[in-house]
C-alpha cells in the first residue's frame, strides 16, 4: 500500500506540476549574463505562482481520486494512504523554484546539500511513522517536505537577494518564449511521469500490490545509480548551460562524449560485480521475502547502467533550448513500455516490468545517440555557431 500511494501521487505530481525548473534554469543564467536583474526577479515570481498552482492541482485530484483507489487496486486501505500523501505536491512545490536559485550562483555543492538533508527528513519520517503504519508513515512524510521546503526556500531568497536589488521588471519579447519552454517542460515531464509513474501503476492494475511492492524493491538499482550520477548531472546543468549561453557549444558536446564514456567504462567494472552479487543484496537489504524480486533487479540494473552512461539526457535540452527533445526521446521510450508492462507484468509481474524497462531504455538510447549525432553535424567545428531551431 504504501509503494502503490507513492507512485499514484508521483504520477501525479510529475505529470500536473509544472516544470518550470528548467525554463528558470535556462533564462536565469541568460539574464545573470546579461546582467538583467529587474527581468530575473520577475522571472522568479512568476515561475512560483505556476509552480504553486501545479502542486495545487495534483493535490486535488489526489484527493477526489481516493475514495476509489481501493476498489481501483483492489486492496482495502490504499485510499487512506494514497489521501495521506495527496499533500506532498502542494508542499513540496516550491522547493526547486528556491534551489534554483542557488544554481545560478554555480552553488550545486549548496543544492546538493540541501537535498541530501530533505531525503534525511524523509527517511527519518519514514523510520518513525511506520512503527504506527503506512498513513502514519505518509503523514510524517508530509510534515517532513514542509520542513525541507522552508528551509530550502529561505536559502533560495536569500541567494537571490545576493543579486543586485532592482525593482521587477517586465520579461517582454522572452514571454513567448518562456511560454514554450515551460509548456514543453511540462509536457516532457508528463511523458516521464508516464515510463515512471505509470509503469509501476499498470503493473498495480495487472498484477496486484505485491507485485508492485517487489517491482519497487527491484528499482534498487536503477534508485540507486541514479543517485551515484546525480552531482555529475547537476554540474553539467550548470556549467554546460553557462558556457551554452557564452557560445561554448563545441565544448558542451565535448564534455557530454568524456562523460559517456568515463561512465561506460565504470558501469562494464561494477554492473558484473552487482549482478553476481544480487541475490545476497536482496536478502541482506528487504529479507527473505523479497527473493522473488531478484531476477527482476538484475534486468533493472542492466537499464539502470544505460541510464547512468547517458546521464546527461536530462539536462542538455534545457542546455540547448529544447525542451522538446526529451518530449521525442521519452515519448518513444514511454510508447515501448507501458503496453509490455501491460502484456508482460500481466503473466510474469515484476520480472515481465523490468524486462518491459529494458526494452523501452534501449529505444531511448538509440534515439539519443540519432539526436546528438545531427547536433555534431550541425554545430562542426565552429565554437561560435548556434543550433538552429527548426532543424531538430
Amino acid at each position: 500500500m504504501f509503494a502503490t500511494a507513492l507512485f499514484v501521487v508521483g504520477f501525479f505530481q510529475t505529470l500536473l506540476d509544472l516544470t518550470v525548473e528548467e525554463s528558470l534554469t535556462k533564462y536565469g543564467f541568460r539574464y545573470v549574463a546579461a546582467e538583467d536583474w529587474g527581468r530575473l526577479r520577475r522571472l522568479f515570481r512568476q515561475m512560483l505562482l505556476f509552480k504553486v498552482l501545479g502542486g495545487a492541482i495534483a493535490t486535488a485530484i489526489l484527493v477526489v481520486l481516493a475514495p476509489a483507489a481501493d476498489a481501483i487496486f483492489g486492496e482495502p486501505g490504499v485510499g487512506t494512504a494514497l489521501l495521506a500523501a495527496a499533500l506532498i505536491p502542494l508542499v513540496q512545490a516550491p522547493e526547486n523554484v528556491g534551489a534554483t536559485a542557488l544554481l545560478l550562483h554555480s552553488r550545486y555543492d549548496l543544492r546538493g546539500a540541501y537535498q541530501l538533508g530533505s531525503a534525511a527528513l524523509r527517511l527519518i519520517a519514514i523510520a518513525v511513522g511506520v512503527q504506527h503504519g503506512v498513513t502514519e508513515a505518509l503523514v510524517a512524510m508530509v510534515v517532513a517536505q514542509c520542513i525541507s521546503t522552508a528551509a530550502v526556500c529561505i536559502v533560495g531568497v536569500v541567494a537571490l537577494r545576493r543579486f543586485p536589488r532592482v525593482e521587477p521588471r517586465g520579461l517582454g519579447e522572452d514571454v513567448p518564449g518562456i511560454r514554450s519552454f515551460v509548456a514543453q517542460s511540462s509536457i516532457a515531464t508528463g511523458v516521464i511521469s508516464a515510463r515512471t509513474t505509470l509503469v509501476p501503476v499498470v503493473l498495480g492494475v495487472v498484477a496486484g500490490p505485491t507485485q508492485v511492492g517487489l517491482f519497487r524493491s527491484a528499482q534498487r538499482p536503477q534508485t540507486g545509480l541514479a543517485a551515484a550520477s546525480s552531482p555529475a548531472r547537476l554540474m553539467l546543468l550548470t556549467e554546460q548551460t553557462r558556457d551554452w549561453e557564452r557560445g561554448g557549444h563545441v565544448s558542451v558536446l565535448a564534455g557530454i562524449r568524456k562523460y559517456t564514456l568515463g561512465a561506460a567504462a565504470l558501469m562494464l567494472v561494477a554492473v558484473p560485480v552487482f549482478f553476481v552479487a544480487m541475490p545476497w543484496l536482496v536478502e541482506v537489504v528487504f529479507g527473505q521475502e523479497y527473493v522473488p524480486a531478484v531476477d527482476a533487479a538484475r534486468i533493472v540494473l542492466l537499464a539502470a547502467a544505460i541510464q547512468f552512461a547517458i546521464g546527461w539526457t536530462k539536462s542538455l535540452p534545457v542546455t540547448v533550448g529544447r525542451p522538446r527533445l526529451r518530449i521525442l526521446t521519452h515519448g518513444l521510450e514511454t510508447i515501448v513500455a507501458i503496453p509490455l508492462v501491460a502484456v508482460l507484468g500481466a503473466e510474469w509481474g515484476a520480472t515481465g516490468a523490468a524486462v518491459a524497462v529494458l526494452v523501452s531504455t534501449l529505444v531511448f538510447a538509440a534515439a539519443w545517440a540519432v539526436v546528438l549525432a545531427r547536433l555534431h553535424a550541425e554545430i562542426g567545428d565552429d565554437p561560435t555557431r548556434l543550433v538552429g531551431e527548426t532543424t531538430l
